[in-house]
């Protein structure tokens, strides 16, 4: 029997769980076949196996009975989100299963894949190979029907104007009619068969909560569940307090390849640091700074959100749906509700365990290969936290509801299935701007601008490996090529390696994040995929270096405990 049959997908045989990970759009006329064959064993190996075991010894009994309860209701959202990805995944990962009880070690493994990357698509590999059947990934996941268009959708809008509001709402799927026309569902009415547990669970864990305001939030959002109205939960989610910080709940759009439209569940189930977040929370009364400092005219700073912005350093002791698929988060800026962010601001999370693994077996070798001996030896942990930080902090900056052609509307709604990519590759440039910022404020030690400007740039290839169908590594990929055009990292072909001219980088930060914040302000649709269109195709250069990490875990694969 295979080598790696004998931990993780072992155990997905015998749990019997729906599961599930991040799908990309997937076009069967470029389904990319690796030299050799396809080697699963070895995709499946690029995801390093990490036991976590977070210290929540602080915690007394009753907040762990809590924790316990917001882990059971974690797992009903991962079966809405295999859904989510695909409207048949369950039903292929079942026979799968089915296969892998007999034994079948080809079924085995693709079931321990299948598993890692929330259905069939290998999402390391830029969304283009299957590794078990040979049906494509639908480009709009489980949210449309699979044989409906961009076109076909857009048309029914204009020719129902009154379903325009469900068809793009966050909290509805697409279906067939009876008479083969569209219709859009709630998402309460489509997953009621889970979220009803789920809210009761959570409505248990309120009832024991000794957190006034954990309380308050988890029955608000135990209600959300059964109405898809998130705002006032949302708003109370912003107060929580105390040792529990839980994020549950429909939120990201990553998911949504047609329109960006669709929201994907998921939960972080974690434990604070009070005095980690206390230490790192002075950055928050920044914010309005930051904006005030943002190379653009003033048309494009955004004072109508409020900079309130709590800051949590925690340790995750869980995860849900699109928070386990395939590359882990190691941080989040929630919630996305523009509303709420106008009139609170937006929390910033760090999950530190997920960030220290991932420094400790990825980005510190990776440097390594990345930048000459000199330079490499700069890159430090401390400076991927900041950076992680600011990433965080500057979600929270720049362009969201936004004016075109006389009409109020936002960033995300204009600029579609290009607004992920391009908005994670703003949120990491204005982090390394407002870093600069704070270095030259006194804020932050101007003497390590060197060895923080080495670890951001190291950190790209990090982001680069996810496979340019993911929004975080199209971020990545635009601000490389960007500072390779203006001369900020000269490529060495005898040592294969960067060499960073620091002054030239510097300023390219600069000019990067005016440029993205305008595009964004703008909300020009064309105006986004011409600049994504020429920055986005990695050169030679990065393909060598990228070649030269594969014996580098591109992630990893934390194993959580199921209860406390």
């Amino acid at each position: 029997m295979r080598t790696l049959l004998t931990t993780i997908a072992a155990a997905a045989i015998l749990a019997g769980c729906d599961n599930g990970a991040s799908l990309k759009p997937l076009d069967m006329d470029k389904v990319v076949v690796q030299e050799g064959g396809y080697d699963i064993e070895r995709q499946y190996a690029k995801f390093a196996e990490v036991p976590m075991n977070p210290d929540v010894s602080f915690l007394t009994d009753t907040e762990r009975r809590v924790v316990n309860k917001l882990i059971e209701a974690s797992n009903y959202l991962s079966q809405i989100y295999l859904r989510q990805r695909g409207a048949d995944y369950p039903e292929r990962r079942a026979e799968l299963q089915k296969r892998a009880v007999k034994l079948d070690t080809d079924a085995v493994m693709e079931l321990a894949m299948f598993d890692l990357h929330y259905g069939p698509c290998d999402t390391l590999e830029d969304d283009q190979t299957i590794f078990t059947g040979d049906t494509p990934c639908p480009l709009g996941g489980g949210f449309y029907p699979m044989d409906m268009t961009k076109a076909e959708f857009e048309k029914w809008i204009v020719d129902h104007p009154e379903d325009k509001a469900a068809f793009t709402s966050g909290y509805t799927v697409i279906r067939r009619t009876d008479e083969g026309g569209l219709k859009a569902i709630p998402y309460h009415v489509e997953y009621a068969e889970y979220l009803k547990p789920a809210a009761a669970l959570m409505r248990e864990a309120a009832a024991i909560s000794t957190n006034a305001n954990l309380k308050h939030f988890l029955t608000l959002r135990a209600n959300a569940f059964l109405s898809d109205d998130y705002f006032e939960s949302e708003m109370a989610w912003m107060d929580l307090d105390g040792p529990i910080e839980i994020a549950i709940g429909p939120y990201e759009v990553y998911d949504d390849g047609l329109f960006a439209y669709k929201t994907a569940y998921e939960s972080f189930v974690t434990v604070k640091n009070p005095e980690e977040s206390a230490a790192l929370s002075k950055y928050k009364d920044f914010l309005k700074d930051m904006e005030k400092n943002l190379p653009v005219k003033e048309k494009y700073k955004n004072f109508a959100r409020g900079f309130e912005s709590p800051i949590a350093v925690t340790y995750q002791v869980h995860g849900g749906g699109d928070n386990e698929n395939g590359v882990q988060t190691i941080a989040f800026n929630l919630p996305n509700d523009e509303r709420v962010r106008e009139a609170k601001g937006a929390k910033k999370v760090i999950l530190n365990n997920v960030l220290g693994a991932k420094y400790d077996r990825i980005l510190a070798p990776i440097g390594e290969r990345v930048l000459v001996a000199e330079q490499a030896k700069l890159t430090a942990k401390k400076w991927m936290s900041n950076n992680t930080l600011f990433h965080e902090l500057s979600h929270s900056l720049g362009p969201g509801t936004i004016t075109v052609d006389g009409q109020e509307t936002t960033v995300n709604a204009q600029l579609k299935e290009l607004s992920s990519g391009l908005e994670e590759g703003k949120a990491d440039v204005m982090g390394a701007y407002n870093i600069l910022y704070m270095m030259d404020r006194g804020e932050l030690d101007i003497a390590d601008k060197e060895a923080f400007l080495a670890t951001y740039f190291s950190g790209k290839f990090r982001s680069m490996r996810f496979g340019t169908g993911a929004a975080h590594a199209k971020g990545a990929a635009y601000q490389y090529n960007y500072y390779r055009e203006i001369g900020a990292a000269e490529w060495l072909p005898e040592q294969q390696r960067f060499r960073l001219d620091f002054v030239k980088l510097e300023q390219a930060i600069s000019d990067l994040t005016g440029k993205v914040v305008r595009i964004q302000g703008d909300g020009n649709y064309d105006a986004a995929k011409a600049f994504l269109d020429r920055y986005m195709p990695l050169d030679s250069a990065a393909e060598t270096v990228l070649n030269n990490l594969d014996d580098i875990p591109y992630d990893i694969r934390p194993i959580y405990p199921d209860a406390l």
